[in-house]
């Protein structure tokens, strides 16, 4: 919904006058001038396309209120604070439009490995084709690696692990719901910032047998020592990794350099 709404703002869609008389062959109304929440996309928009093109110290109000169809005026009415206040908010709406797509996909899903697939698939393929990101970790990384580090990483865990809990709660109880949903966030984090020959990451088929390898096992060794043995989650685990293709879940993954699993 939300991508339709924004294709519709892009598109400086038109209608027709429904009423009597008001037709007019091959013409058709404009819709009313553009809102201030309209305006406000347009103008992130605008800065996400200059970022990608030029990185944040290059880019300017001007190039902001150019790229955005609109004035230099226009832009600090929208954002009082200036450059500070269009990049704060071109985060905040990234990282919006980021989760909106992840509830597409993980409340789609109708078994706990599903879930943590979509997931961490949606997530890296939308981090790693984002053509603004890309351009920041290639040419100005450190205005994004700080937010990695320290305690910006733990804000981001936690984040990340209150967003994806309640997808995982149909199966496990809050807590371990947590649990699990950080786990999965460290591993999609590391493979992002540090690849891996063999691993991509965001290939469902590769990131299905990391969550068989590294997450489900866990869950599952968890609800084990609790005595839990036929718990949906342990069933879930049984019917997907042993069951369905036949093969060992560990297959194809990299080793190390004593033979073990890395």
């Amino acid at each position: 919904m939300g991508g339709a709404r924004l294709e519709l703002l892009h598109g400086g869609a038109t209608y027709s006058d429904p009423r009597p008389g008001a037709e007019v062959a091959g013409r058709t109304k404009r819709l009313p001038a553009a809102s201030s929440s309209t305006q406000r996309i347009r103008i992130i928009d605008g800065a996400l396309a200059c970022i990608a093109r030029q990185g944040v110290a290059k880019t300017t109000l001007d190039d902001v209120a150019r790229e955005a169809g609109c004035s230099r005026a226009t832009v600090y009415r929208v954002f009082p604070g200036g450059k500070d206040g269009v990049l704060g908010a071109v985060a905040d709406t990234e990282v919006s439009r980021l989760f909106s797509s992840l509830a597409v996909r993980m409340g789609e899903a109708t078994r706990i490995e599903d879930v943590l697939v979509a997931g961490m698939t949606q997530a890296a393929t939308t981090v790693s084709e984002h053509p603004a990101l890309t351009f920041l970790l290639e040419h100005e990384p450190e205005v994004v690696l700080p937010h990695l580090a320290f305690s910006h990483m733990d804000s981001l865990l936690s984040v990340s692990s209150a967003f994806t809990a309640p997808f995982l709660g149909r199966w496990v109880d809050h807590d371990e719901a947590r649990r699990v949903a950080e786990w999965a966030a460290r591993i999609l984090i590391s493979y992002l910032a540090c690849p891996a020959e063999g691993i991509d990451i965001t290939d469902d088929e590769c990131v299905r047998r990391l969550v068989r390898t590294y997450v489900l096992p866990g869950i599952r060794t968890v609800r084990d020592h609790e005595g839990a043995v036929e718990s949906p989650v342990a069933g879930a685990f049984e019917s997907t990794a042993e069951k369905s293709d036949g093969h060992n879940p560990t297959k194809s993954l990299p080793t190390t350099g004593k033979g073990e699993q890395s």
